[in-house]
Order: C-alpha cells, then structure tokens, then sequence
C-alpha cells in the first residue's frame, strides 16, 4: 500500500480539544472524519434535551467554501441538483452533486447569504472529493473555490443547537431566532462575528452557529447557561436517524440515484440544466425506481449496518442505520433501510436479523 493510499487520521475538532483540556475530559470518537465527544451526558438525558428541549452539540466536521467570480451563479447551478439562481438572499439549499450517469457523488448546501456571497457547506469527509469534482468543471469559466475558517488567526468552527426549545435558548443568550427553515442571518454577539443558520429537522429544530475558534468558549459557555443541556454525537446520530435524515457514505453511497433516496427536497425540477439532469428527469417522466430508502421503527434488537430485511422468506431490503434512543416512556429503535419497491405497503411488516421492522410512513412522535 503506497502513502497516498493511507487515510489521514482524524484530528479533533475545536470543541473537543477544548473539552478534553477540562477536568473530566469526555471520550472523543472518530465521526465523519473527526474526533469528537461521544457523550457529553447520561444518553437519556441527551436524547431527552434534543426531543423536548434544547440540546447543543459539536459540529466542527463541516467545512466552509466560498464561491466567486462573475459567472459564480450560472456555473454553480449547473453542477448541483437544487435551485441557485432563485435562492432568496439569506437562505440556503440542500443540493446533491451527480456525475454524469445520474449517481451520487456527495451532498451539500448552498447557502446565499446577501444579494450576491454564495457559499457551500459541506463535511469533512466529502471536501477533497467533492473540491476535486467541482473544479474539474472549472474551465472557462470566472470562478473560484475559495476554503473559509483556517486562515491563521481566523479559524473557525461551528457548533450546533437542535431540540424543539432552542428558541427559547437563542432568545435567553441574546441571539437572533429565524422564523424559517434554511434561511441565515449574520449577527455581532459579545464581540464576536457570528453566522446564525438554521437548517432542516422533522422532529426538532437544527440551528448552525459559525464562531471564530477564539469565541468558542465563550459561546459554549452562554448557550449552556441560558439552558442548552450538552450533546455528544451518539444521541445526535441517533435523533438524525429517528427524523429519516440520510447521511452521506452511510445512508447513502455513490450507486445510489436520487430518486431513490426518497430525498426529492434535494430536487429542484425546473431550474434548468445540471450534471446528471438528464438521467433524473428520465426516472421522474418514464418511471419509478425499483427500491427507496425508507424510515422503520424496529421491534427488538438494534440490527447491525447491511442487515437483510425480508418478507415472507425474501429478501427485499437491507439496513443502512439503526439507533436506539431511551426515552422518558421506553427505549425504541429506529433504522433507515433501502427497501424494494413491492414491498412498500402502509405500515407493512418486515422481518430481520434482531425482530421485526414496521415501514413507518410519517416522521415518529417522540
């Protein structure tokens, strides 16, 4: 195995270095491509905060990227599957990034902050696969990929709010509350410029907060205090699972079409050409797709990655996640699965390795 074939390893995040310096150092785990805390509290009190109040929480896996130059708009729009041109200022997008024969190659956002700064967020993980992608299609074309937050002096990292009370926290710090999913403000709190975002959830609210590094405690300090209860990444992960929210390399991989997915809030249908448009109207105009990934709660024991879901004998599907959370009223485990089309009935009853599995058809109440 040459050099280049090795994995860099996972370095920890901001938060995590400033948590493992503490008096009780938390445990630090290797997730999408760092190393961050993995509990921060009992579970039943993290999943507690993050369903019926507010949980904060790492998210120093995501990177920043500016986009720029004058054909910015026009060159963006056609390499991602959501809309760019139309995005109102201040307001976001989740996108996925297709090569030609309609796969999928990783996902992002695009956010649109003001009338004209277009930015990408994406993870740790997909950065150098991803930055590679796009500026292949760079050609001649004004535009440039620009990597935000490690400049010397002015890193930055991002820490997250979720639960269904984070309202109530942002507005005891003294930050600003957003009406709307996947909309974005910039706001100057305590001497620190801050980007306040919030995203997409089905069980809770998920807001992003970009500091600079050197605010950091500062921010995890007053979003503790104004009643954010600490979140490591196992309950976060969980909750993700429990909303039917795919992750990348997990949930979803690079045969997958997007139709398949089930994840059609990352399609936009009419705004134009993109890389892979061609294989994704075909699906949409001449026929579904022969399985989709779907949400289902599981009654008995948590089922490991890549086990077979079957149906009277048959296979018909296998588990991409699963997550068990323990909540006030019992513990229930949740997975998220690729799952053949015929055997898609409401409600429908699946056997796997640990029990049974339900297809739930809407998000679960908590």
């Amino acid at each position: 195995m040459t050099d280049s074939a090795i994995a860099a390893p996972a370095v920890p995040t901001a938060l995590a270095t400033l948590l493992v310096a503490t008096a009780h150092p938390p445990q630090l785990a290797d997730y999408r491509c760092v190393l961050t805390p993995r509990e921060l509290d009992a579970p039943e009190r993290e999943i507690a905060a993050l369903t019926h109040g507010a949980g904060v929480h790492d998210l120093g896996w995501l990177r920043r990227v500016a986009v720029r130059g004058e054909d910015r708009f026009r060159w963006l729009s056609g390499m991602v599957t959501n809309t760019v041109n139309d995005l109102a200022p201040n307001s976001g997008a989740w996108n996925l990034v297709l090569s030609a024969q309609g796969r999928i190659l990783g996902d992002l956002h695009v956010w649109r902050e003001g009338d004209g700064h277009l930015e990408l967020e994406m993870e740790a993980c997909q950065v150098e696969k991803l930055m590679a992608h796009l500026e292949h299609y760079i050609i001649m074309d004004d535009v440039e990929l620009v990597p935000l937050g490690h400049e010397p002096g002015a890193e930055e990292t991002a820490i997250g709010l979720s639960g269904p009370q984070v309202a109530d926290v942002l507005v005891r710090v003294g930050l600003p509350v957003l009406a709307e999913p996947m909309t974005l403000t910039r706001v100057e709190w305590n001497g620190l410029d801050l980007r306040v975002l919030r995203g997409y959830g089905t069980l809770a609210q998920h807001y992003t907060i970009w500091t600079p590094v050197t605010g950091l405690t500062r921010l995890w300090r007053g979003l503790s205090t104004a009643g954010a209860s600490h979140v490591g990444t196992a309950m976060f992960d969980a909750l993700r699972v429990a909303e039917g929210m795919p992750a990348y390399g997990v949930d979803i991989v690079e045969r997958d079409l997007p139709q398949e997915t089930s994840q059609m809030r990352a399609l936009h249908f009419s705004k134009g050409c993109y890389q892979g448009q061609e294989i994704v109207e075909r699906i949409r105009s001449r026929g579904n797709v022969h399985r989709h990934l779907r949400l289902f709660e599981i009654d008995g024991a948590i089922p490991a990655t890549g086990a077979e879901l079957s149906r009277d004998g048959k296979a018909v599907g296998n588990i991409t996640s699963a997550a068990t959370l323990p909540l006030e009223m019992g513990s229930r485990t949740f997975a998220l699965a690729m799952l053949r089309s015929e055997a898609e009935l409401p409600d429908t009853q699946l056997t796997c390795t640990s029990g049974t599995a339900r297809l739930l058809s809407n998000t679960p109440t908590l």
